[in-house]
């Protein structure tokens, strides 16, 4: 069973398509990010930076002790290797599985995310910051277009890639892009959007983010939800 503490942000999504699509048994332990949760000392201890998503495995591969893991792009290596899904197992294309989530995680996650703030959040509006991030969001949705040109998926099969990426892509219009401006990458995304795992993860993100006022309810439904076995 993996403990899942999780919030409805992108990288908290990344992990829900993941356990959703392997079919592995989950709970949800919400985490709610506005109320600042992630800075509780209990959460803290199985992930030190602050940030969700997180997860603990009760049943590692080792047989030993439960193992926490934090950042997405560990936990979805993690869960990749542990399942022996959604990574390939040829030397050349993990490798390339590999390249695209790292590239996910050290840039279209961090540059969307700072477009976010900057257009969204940020208490002064900067110009600079809003076109700098922005104009980078987009120069990085041009590169994940060509890199769809010539095949269905990223790294070519679906893979964690994929659910590294896909998250991220779904706030577009918050992002200030238009997908009828990367007509390969919208294919991918639309058909990665119609896949019945992610239909499931976004099913449940909607739930907790519908029953956020109601904290108790909400953790009795998501526990409900993600106690059983989820079949792939």
């Amino acid at each position: 069973m993996i403990d899942l503490y999780y919030w409805t942000t992108p990288n908290g999504h990344k992990i829900t398509i993941f356990l959703e699509e392997v079919g592995l048994p989950y709970t949800i332990n919400p985490v709610n990010i506005g109320a600042g949760e992630q800075f509780k000392p209990e959460f803290l201890k199985i992930s030190p930076n602050n940030r969700m998503p997180a997860i603990v495995d009760h049943e590692p591969a080792d047989g030993g002790a439960p193992i926490s893991v934090f950042e997405s792009g560990a936990i979805l290596l993690y869960l990749a290797e542990k399942t022996g899904k959604l990574i390939p197992q040829d030397l050349r294309q993990r490798t390339k599985v590999l390249e695209w989530l790292f590239w996910q995680m050290a840039g279209l996650g961090p540059m969307a995310g700072q477009n976010h703030h900057f257009s969204a959040y940020a208490p002064e509006k900067i110009e600079y910051a809003i076109n700098r991030y922005v104009n980078e969001t987009g120069r990085l949705y041009a590169v994940l277009n060509k890199q769809l040109a010539d095949k269905d998926f990223v790294a070519g099969d679906y893979s964690i890639a994929d659910i590294a990426a896909y998250p991220w892509i779904v706030p577009y219009e918050r992002q200030s892009q238009n997908l009828e401006d990367f007509p390969d990458l919208k294919r991918w995304f639309e058909t990665i959007k119609a896949r019945p795992a992610t239909i499931r993860a976004y099913e449940k993100a909607e739930a907790l983010k519908t029953q956020a006022l109601d904290p108790d309810k909400s953790r009795d439904l998501l526990f409900n939800q993600s106690a059983k076995t989820i079949q792939p």
